[in-house]
């Protein structure tokens, strides 16, 4: 039996929660290869998975990006649209044909503000996002850079 990630909007929101940020959704598709967004541009939407696969990857200059982490349906795609300068802290590309739900992050915070809940909420599953995001960005860092540390 498998364990549902515990990231996923319906193993961390409540139905009502869930409810109120979807009826913000607007449907989207990305082909194969589209890039859904790129480090240092304006993080002003956010995106659900509801099938296929986005890779969030590191840019490397003169070098491919170094992929992250690959994300699949229920999960969350960006957070930087919370954090003022709203600006994408890594890339994000769609290896299969994706479709998600959209969101207006402008919208969203609104909402979040308006109610407190709500935003909490929301606020502490976007962090919990973050969390592990940084923590697998960590470790696949060290796995790619520490064993040309070792050898030099």
């Amino acid at each position: 039996m498998s364990t549902p990630s515990p990231i996923r909007i319906a193993a961390v929101l409540s139905t009502e929660h869930r409810g109120r940020l979807m009826s913000h959704a607007r449907e989207v598709n990305f082909p194969e290869g589209a890039r859904i967004f790129d480090e240092g541009t304006r993080a002003d939407s956010f995106w659900i998975v509801r099938s296929g696969t986005v890779t969030l990857e590191i840019p490397a200059p003169g070098r491919r990006p170094t992929p992250i982490e690959s994300l699949g349906p229920g999960e969350l795609v960006g957070w930087s649209w919370l954090f003022p300068p709203y600006v994408w802290q890594l890339a994000a590309e769609a290896m299969t044909p994706v479709r998600a739900y959209e969101f207006d992050a402008t919208t969203v915070r609104m909402l979040m503000d308006a109610d407190p809940a709500f935003g909490s909420a929301l606020g502490h599953w976007v962090g919990r996002v973050l969390a592990l995001r940084l923590h697998q960005t960590r470790t696949r860092l060290i796995d790619t850079y520490a064993p040309r540390l070792a050898a030099s």
